[in-house]
């Protein structure tokens, strides 16, 4: 014969049994809290590892055609593999050299952005000028080392077409940027041009449809 349980004081029972009441109650949304826990818990352990990053160094801020770049203008931002463009350069290349177009912030540097120091050290004096073309398929057919006449027309008078600049140097060819290819017509060309006529071609560009005539 099993011998009785003493009886819980009367105060001590009632406890108990709400206890057991309010378990009973939770014991639902207990229960889908830990099966919320242990799905989440499935889920990371099989998730795919985070895709691969490479360093890339990148424009810190936006610049300007012409400037030349210090350390304080780059940074470093991570890129997936198979989105860093070809023609990328590290921080030694590219320190100290001069940007053929603008760069946006976030921008990866690659080789076609920088000018070639040796070619302005052919042309004492002079200094790399970008100079936008009315006509990119004619800007196209254009190679570094060229010299063209530059002509500047007014689109709203009928003479002809002024030259501003002779014989001036090509010294690069900048590739546009994609996702703003089209969006401001024509195509950019860097000449080797002296100070006075920098000036002159500035003011021109300003009102006037710049062309080039190749020159030998």
């Amino acid at each position: 014969m099993t011998p009785a349980r003493p009886a819980l004081p009367a105060p001590l029972g009632r406890r108990l049994r709400r206890l057991r009441r309010s378990a009973l109650r939770h014991r639902r949304p207990v229960a889908a809290v830990l099966a919320g826990l242990a799905v989440a818990t499935a889920l990371q352990s099989s998730a795919a590892p985070p895709e691969p990053t490479v360093p890339v160094l990148v424009a810190a801020h936006d610049l300007a055609p012409g400037s030349v770049l210090g350390a304080a203008d780059l940074t470093v931002a991570a890129f997936r593999p198979a989105s860093v463009p070809q023609g990328t350069v590290g921080l030694p290349a590219a320190v100290g050299h001069r940007l053929v177009g603008p760069v946006r912030a976030g921008e990866p540097l690659t080789d076609v952005r920088l000018l070639d120091d040796a070619l302005l050290a052919r042309y004492p004096g002079a200094t790399a000028v970008p100079v936008r073309l009315g006509d990119a398929d004619a800007a196209a057919l254009l190679r570094v080392g060229d010299r063209v006449t530059l002509l500047a027309a007014d689109p709203q008078a009928s003479g002809p077409a002024v030259a501003v600049a002779e014989a001036a140097p090509v010294l690069a060819l900048p590739r546009p940027r994609r996702e703003h290819a089209g969006l401001t017509g024509g195509a950019l060309v860097v000449l080797a041009l002296d100070a006075g006529t920098a000036r002159v071609v500035a003011g021109a560009a300003s009102r006037s449809f710049l062309s080039a005539a190749v020159v030998r």
